[in-house]
């Protein structure tokens, strides 16, 4: 199998930080929406958006980081 493009690890990047994001913002999210008591179908939004940003934030660094790993030849 030929080696991997760098346009490939970095969407592979994007998106395993993408998906091991939003787990944990979704965790995350869930634990603070019932410590602060956060009312009815709000905690579906504050969960939400936890959710989606931290899966934006972390896919964000895993993708620059396979990128910057891309040009390294070992």
């Amino acid at each position: 199998m030929a080696r991997d493009t760098c346009l490939a690890r970095v969407t592979a990047g994007v998106a395993v930080g993408g998906a091991i994001g939003g787990a944990v913002g979704a965790v995350y999210g869930t634990y603070e929406a019932v410590r602060y008591k956060v009312p009815g179908l709000l905690k579906i939004r504050y969960i939400g958006q936890t959710t989606l940003g931290s899966a934006a934030i972390f896919g964000l660094f895993l993708g620059a980081g396979s990128l910057i790993h891309c040009g390294k030849s070992y």
